[in-house]
């Protein structure tokens, strides 16, 4: 019998010349065009809520895999700072620090470590992080400060709500998408896709979300199964209700720019590890997210509906990969 092994090790594997650390810095330099948008418009706010999501949680990582763990501290991959960038950019730019804390204890020590560390979560860390504190601190969960121009003051910003929330509130007081467009409470489909809008860091420019989405197809950190199954399905099911009323139900290019579908569909759907390896369960995957997206939105008592949807679909993905099989070696 040979004395050697085969070592097999966790996900996320990787079969050519990326690294885990090349992987989660190239996704991190994709959020960049997204997070200057959010600086411009929400300017000290974002800065804050961000440094404070990123050093947390790399902190965090480190002190449970040193004096917990006691495995080799693994900060420097960028898995730990890739996962405070997001869960930042699932909070308003006033949110409290303190709270932001909090939420990177999750993120890190309940979401992802507890588990095991990177490659063993089930579900995409910063989306725990995000739903615990909606639970939590549901109030600051929907302050959304209005945008303004490289507001660099430290003065609280006025609130305001967001499309989505706007939409919702509408139409439960009897107002139609068309008397909400006609008297301009809805925001007008370019300024949701160029940015200036109320909501989260990661939802205030459609426009550079895309621009990150295509660096990630073209480093091939991501493929387009995902995404595009996300997004098409979000277009299909929202145009079917639009068509059968378009007075009570939104069109589906107000529900691509909006909300938090383009961060979610390219940014946290195609999470490597909580997401299926075979691309027709990639696509399986990206159309149940689009289509519990929709429906969250349309009949849920909260007006977004991404988080939930991708953590639903992440707990089905052991369903999928055993529904779609990937090839065992060698088979053709």
């Amino acid at each position: 019998m040979s004395s050697q092994m085969l070592t097999i090790s966790s996900s996320p594997h990787v079969n050519g010349e990326q690294t885990t650390q090349n992987i989660m810095f190239g996704v991190i330099i994709a959020l960049l065009p997204a997070l200057m948008v959010a600086v411009i418009f929400f300017g000290i706010g974002a800065i804050k809520v961000t440094v404070a999501a990123v050093a947390t949680c790399v902190l965090f990582e480190y002190l449970i895999q040193k004096y917990m763990m006691k495995s080799t501290v693994a900060i420097t991959d960028g898995s730990a700072a890739l996962s405070g960038l997001l869960l930042a950019f699932n909070l308003p730019s006033n949110f409290p620090i303190w709270m932001v804390v909090a939420g990177s204890l999750v993120t890190i020590g309940i979401a992802k470590m507890s588990f095991g560390g990177l490659g063993k979560n089930p579900f995409n860390p910063a989306l725990v992080g995000r739903v615990f504190l909606l639970v939590s601190f549901p109030v600051h969960m929907t302050n959304w400060p209005v945008p303004k121009w490289l507001d660099f003051s430290f003065a609280d910003s006025a609130t305001g709500a967001t499309a989505l929330s706007v939409l919702k509130e509408g139409l439960a007081n009897g107002q139609s998408v068309g008397e909400m467009q006609k008297l301009m409470e809805l925001p007008s489909h370019i300024s949701l896709f160029l940015g200036q809008v109320g909501g989260s860091l990661g939802e205030v420019s459609a426009v550079a979300l895309l621009l990150g989405g295509i660096y990630l197809l073209y480093k091939e950190i991501i493929t387009w199964h995902i995404p595009v199954s996300f997004l098409a399905s979000v277009v299909v099911i929202s145009g079917a209700f639009w068509l059968f009323d378009s007075q009570q139900y939104a069109d589906p290019i107000f529900h691509i720019v909006s909300g938090g579908i383009m961060l979610g569909a390219i940014f946290m759907a195609t999470d490597m590890v909580t997401s299926p390896m075979t691309p027709k369960g990639q696509i399986i995957f990206g159309i149940g997210c689009g289509l519990l997206t929709v429906i969250i939105r349309m009949y849920g008592g909260y007006p977004e509906g991404v988080s939930f949807a991708i953590l639903i679909m992440n707990a089905c993905v052991p369903l999928i990969d055993k529904m779609v099989p990937a090839k065992r070696f060698g088979v053709k």
